[in-house]
This record gives structure tokens, C-alpha cells and sequence, in this order.
């Protein structure tokens, strides 16, 4: 009997249903997301653990690696799940110094979508995110032009949904003047909190909110609030952390990375958690 989706469904159109839970590859890469990963058979076995858990959702991008972990997906995964839906980005390329460099031009956008959809061994890919430059904090430079770019590969074919990363909810509006937006990826997490207000307007629009480093980033979250919430429910920080954006948002969906197949677990985990009234109180503090 197959496992059920790891803590609901979030439906977004009628063939793009994502569970709430996913998982984000990016920590398959090598360090500093730059070349193989450091085990490929771990890599590979938690990959296909988050399938037996019931993840439906997985976050990429070729320019992981680059090109690296994508090649690991399709080791580990094809030919894919039909309810599997893998959701990728474009707008940055990586160098030989391994640096992180914006990329949007239109020669540039186009290579890269073919790129995903070669190192996949997809003919259509589900979603592709628009990577803006912005990381922390957005700015709301113009994101119509490599936007269009997306959306006249959407109109042939090549790809079925279309979203954004790092922007502000001026660029969202900016971006649906030119095509559906199913998805806005953004930082967004117990401690950093500015995006308040987009994730309230996703709601409304029924549009996937998905934080990226939902943990705190490269430096985990740390707090003696969160801390004593886990403890108080006999359950981990990074647990209960999840489960508080699970609550947050009924259109947050959550894409935590982890090269450990215990630490997946632990993360899948947290769907199960119900966090209680003053517990969220407690939590929703921190941001303030």
C-alpha cells in the first residue's frame, strides 16, 4: 500500500499537486553546493527514502553542482513516480571559482531550462522558479523580461507552471501581468520574518509559499524559546520549527535538505506535530 503524501497535498492546478512536505536537494551538492556529492550512494538512498515517506515534491536547480545533483536525481529516481513533481530554478550560473552569479538573459534562461530538462531525462518540466540576484532582502528591480522568456518556453511545451525566487510582492504582481504564477520561493522562517504580508497574499491567491533554509540556513536556527517549546513536547528544534511553518500557512509548503537519511526522517517527521495554542504564541514571539 503506497504511503500517503507527507502532511497533505497543497493543489495548485489540476496535474501540479505538491506535498506540503518536500524535500530540497541542494545539500546533495558538494561543499559549497559545488561539484558531486560527497557520498553518492547516501545521496541516492535519501532520495529514494523521501519517496518511500511519501514526499512528492522535490526542489532543484542545475545549477546545483552544477549539473551534478540533477544527474544524481535521475540516477536515483527514473523513470519518476507519476505523482512526483520536481520543482526547479533558473537565473544564476557557477563559475569554476564556484561563486554565484546572476544569469538572465534570454540565451542564458533558454540554456538553462534545456539543461534541466537533460540532466532530468524530463521531455516538461513541472515548475520553474525565476531566481532573482536577491537573497535576503528583495529588491524590486524589474523581473518582466526574463520572465517572458519562461513564459514563451511555457507556451511550447517545455515547461507546465512557473514561479518565482526572492522577490518582493511588487514582482509577484509584475510577474502574473505575464503569465500564472503557482509559486513564490523566498527566505522565510522563525527568525526572519519580513515576508509576513506575501505569505498572507499567497494564501489568498492560493499560490505555494516555499521558505528556503526554513532552518535557519547555513547556521541553524538557535533560540532558548524554541528550544524549550521542543523540550516541553519531547520533540526536536528543527521539528518543531517545520511543524510552526506547517501552522503558519495553509499555502506553505516545506523543502528542507538534508544529505542524512535519519535526519530526513526527523524532518518528515514533523508533519505529525500539532503544536499547541501557547506554543505558537511562544514561537510567533521570536519573530518580533
Amino acid at each position: 500500500m503506497p504511503t500517503p503524501p507527507a502532511g497533505g497535498t497543497l493543489t495548485l492546478a489540476d496535474d501540479l499537486s505538491l506535498s506540503r512536505m518536500g524535500y530540497g536537494a541542494m545539500q546533495l551538492g558538494g561543499p559549497g553546493v559545488f561539484g558531486p556529492p560527497r557520498d553518492r550512494e547516501q545521496a541516492i538512498a535519501v532520495l529514494r527514502e523521501a519517496i518511500e515517506l511519501g514526499v512528492t515534491h522535490i526542489d532543484t536547480s542545475d545549477y546545483y553542482g552544477p549539473a551534478t545533483v540533477n544527474e544524481v536525481i535521475k540516477e536515483a529516481l527514473h523513470p519518476y513516480p507519476d505523482d512526483l513533481h520536481i520543482v526547479t530554478k533558473v537565473g544564476a550560473r557557477r563559475p569554476p571559482d564556484a561563486s554565484w552569479v546572476p544569469s538572465h538573459s534570454r540565451e542564458d534562461l533558454i540554456s538553462a531550462v534545456h539543461e534541466n530538462l537533460q540532466h532530468l531525462g524530463l521531455d516538461v518540466l513541472d515548475v520553474v522558479n525565476l531566481r532573482t540576484a536577491a537573497i535576503g532582502t528583495p529588491t524590486d528591480d524589474a523581473l518582466a523580461e526574463p520572465f517572458s522568456v519562461l513564459a514563451e518556453l511555457q507556451q511550447q511545451g517545455l515547461i507546465r507552471h512557473l514561479g518565482i525566487s526572492g522577490v518582493t510582492s511588487a514582482q509577484l504582481t509584475d510577474a502574473q501581468s505575464i503569465a500564472p504564477v503557482v509559486t513564490v520561493q523566498n527566505l522565510y522562517n522563525l527568525a526572519n520574518r519580513q515576508d509576513d504580508e506575501l505569505v498572507e497574499r499567497c494564501a489568498r491567491e492560493g499560490i505555494a509559499f516555499a521558505p528556503f533554509f526554513p532552518l535557519g540556513g547555513f547556521a541553524p536556527l538557535q533560540s532558548e524559546v524554541l528550544d524549550g517549546v521542543a523540550a516541553r513536547l519531547e520533540s526536536s528544534a528543527q521539528q518543531v520549527a517545520l511543524a510552526w511553518l506547517l501552522q503558519r500557512s495553509p499555502t506553505i509548503v516545506l523543502i528542507p535538505g538534508t544529505s542524512s537519511v535519519a535526519h530526513l526522517r526527523e524532518n518528515v517527521a514533523a508533519v505529525s506535530l500539532e503544536l499547541p495554542a501557547d506554543a505558537i504564541e511562544q514561537l510567533d514571539a521570536i519573530g518580533d
